[in-house]
């Protein structure tokens, strides 16, 4: 049967919400409806505070703290080796899938390019249900990078996906039925979202896309079961606001600042963090000053919205260096003395570890070729001024704007106490530009070239950092680059996939390749889980190249350019 609602034009009550605009479908399979009812769990408040031990994987970084770790010991370093495809399920699309397929009891969830949701059977892979947005209306011109979407939020009996037209749509988890959509800003101009939600408290928090263009970012939380705005935070902020004072008068209005990842949760200090990407425009000489909060994790109230404080991984970024990877929740010990920490691999090549009670720096270490951010004084980063482009000049730095690491998440290890970091070995040239600001353009005012790092023969790496040190204990050098994430087990096992499309199992302790798939159809650039179902441990990953390397890198690595596109969702099982 099919389920038709409507979208809305601006933000109105519910009722009106589903009686106007273009039309959005769910498919429901033919009498699949009852046995998704009975064997649906409801996702309360309480599974989300301990999703780390839920046999699903109810967040998109499993819980959180944004770890990335399951305590599954099914499979292990012991057997990996019989890992086989239990299913894989084909979208048809032919452009990047970076989502994390999400579950809960029998149910995968999973999102395509271009806003499909598919429900699926988690041990079969029998499509349950599938929604597609409606987007034939918008002209999806001011989407960076790719028209991706990374997943999934879960709460009550709902799902919620954010769109690349700037909805969040709640639907019945169990049918695929909306329930209601709230738009959050207008499409073409510069704003998109890519990101998975994340529930905190009830509310459905998400952030915008579109630093390239401009866009003032900002994070916003929706009640979860109304769609009704809860809250809304600038990134950039206003004159009279604090941080105010360090943009030029009127730069704030077409400042940057995305907050295109989902951020971490800490319960006990009751703190969101968020990630807060690149200043616009890229050259830093036409907006003098610090640029708060861009290239910042943020810490906020989760009720209001209202920056506790924030720490600034890049000051004055001319680099497009961000801000917004994950900031993973750890416990660490540095120098003798305890911490409780929050740990981001910044695109800039630092290892960052920042005391997450009060926003100070514990340790910075380089994880990968970094000249552009020089040293730290005062527990503040320092930029090289020699690296800093003008129209003038032309500047060679490291890493690229793709970053020692750009969005691919790592994963953290209890056992271990390491982080396994997706690495990328690239270097730039940088020359500064004019440039006007028009809504739906580009917003950039520099020229750029991705070149290979000279210290290095290799374009990627996976590598382990030690969380107390920030020192790498172990590093998996690859020829391609490495763009997908980590996923950590209690079975000892570190799980990421490979651009040349092979799926692997690394020895969490030593680095040692103890598994690899066989070739798969495409790339890997999609956020690896893992799950159980009826006491059977499974791991789930989209195969479907595509994502910022290709667009922005393919001069740099023709090989990319040759790798086979098309999405496969593959689960793995022992057999």
């Amino acid at each position: 049967m099919r389920v038709t609602t409507t979208r809305a034009a601006g933000r109105q009550p519910l009722r009106r919400l589903l009686l106007c605009g273009a039309a959005i479908a769910s498919v429901l399979a033919p009498g699949i409806g009852a046995a998704a009812s009975d064997a649906y769990p409801p996702v309360t408040d309480a599974r989300l505070a301990n999703a780390a031990s839920d046999n699903g994987w109810l967040m998109y970084r499993r819980d959180y703290t944004s770890s990335g770790y399951a305590p599954f010991k099914d499979i292990n370093t012991g057997n990996v080796t019989k890992l086989k495809v239990a299913f894989d399920y084909e979208s048809g699309l032919k452009t990047g899938h970076e989502a994390a397929p999400i579950v809960n009891g029998n149910m995968m969830f999973i999102t395509t390019p271009k806003n499909q949701l598919i429900a699926l059977d988690a041990t079969s892979g029998k499509v349950l249900w599938k929604y597609v947005h409606d987007l034939s209306k918008v002209g999806l011109k001011t989407i960076c990078c790719d028209v991706v979407n990374r997943g999934v939020a879960l709460y009550g009996d709902d799902v919620y996906m954010a769109t690349l037209d700037n909805y969040v749509v709640a639907l019945d988890a169990k049918t695929g039925k909306v329930k209601w959509q709230e738009k959050l800003q207008a499409p073409d101009v510069g704003y998109a979202m890519t990101l998975a939600p994340l529930i905190v408290k009830g509310k459905v928090v998400v952030g915008v896309s579109g630093g390239e263009y401009g866009a003032r970012g900002f994070i916003e939380a929706l009640d979860a079961k109304t769609g009704k705005m809860a809250w809304k935070t600038h990134t950039i902020p206003a004159p009279n606001e604090p941080g105010g004072d360090t943009w030029p008068k009127g730069a704030y209005k077409t400042g940057g600042g995305a907050a295109w990842l989902t951020g971490t949760y800490d319960a006990e200090t009751d703190t969101l963090f968020w990630g807060v990407g690149n200043p616009g425009p890229w050259l830093a000489t036409l907006r003098p000053g610090k640029n708060l909060y861009t290239d910042s994790v943020i810490a906020m109230n989760p009720d209001s919205g209202k920056v506790k404080w924030h720490y600034q991984y890049t000051p004055n970024d001319t680099w497009d260096y961000d801000g917004t990877n994950e900031t993973v929740m750890v416990d660490i010990t540095h120098d003798g003395k305890p911490y409780k920490a929050i740990v981001s691999a910044s695109r800039n090549g630092w290892f960052y570890a920042i005391d997450r009670t009060n926003g100070k720096l514990i340790y910075a270490e380089k994880f990968a070729h970094a000249t552009s951010v020089s040293h730290f004084e005062n527990g503040e980063p320092v930029t090289d001024d020699d690296k800093r482009p003008t129209v003038d000049k032309e500047i060679f730095t490291c890493p690229s704007f793709l970053g020692g690491k750009n969005w691919w998440p790592i994963s953290v290890s209890p056992e271990t106490h390491m982080a396994y970091v997706p690495t990328l070995h690239s270097c730039m040239t940088m020359k500064g530009g004019t440039v006007n600001y028009k809504a739906g353009l580009p917003f950039l005012g520099e020229s750029f070239k991705v070149v290979h790092d000279p210290d290095n023969k290799n374009w990627g790496a996976v590598q382990a950092i030690d969380l107390n040190t920030g020192k790498q204990v172990w590093n998996y050098e690859s020829a391609l680059p490495w763009s997908d994430g980590t996923l950590a087990t209690a079975g000892g096992l570190v799980f990421s996939g490979s651009a040349d499309g092979y799926f692997m199992a690394f020895d969490a302790k030593t680095g040692k390749v103890l598994w690899k798939s066989d070739k798969l159809s495409s790339g890997i650039i999609g956020v690896p889980t893992t799950y159980r179902v009826n006491g059977k441990q499974y791991v789930a990953v989209w195969a479907g190249w595509g994502g910022g390397i290709p667009i922005w890198g393919g001069d740099m690595v023709p090989e990319v350019m040759d790798i086979p596109v098309g999405g496969h969702l593959y689960v793995f099982s022992l057999q």
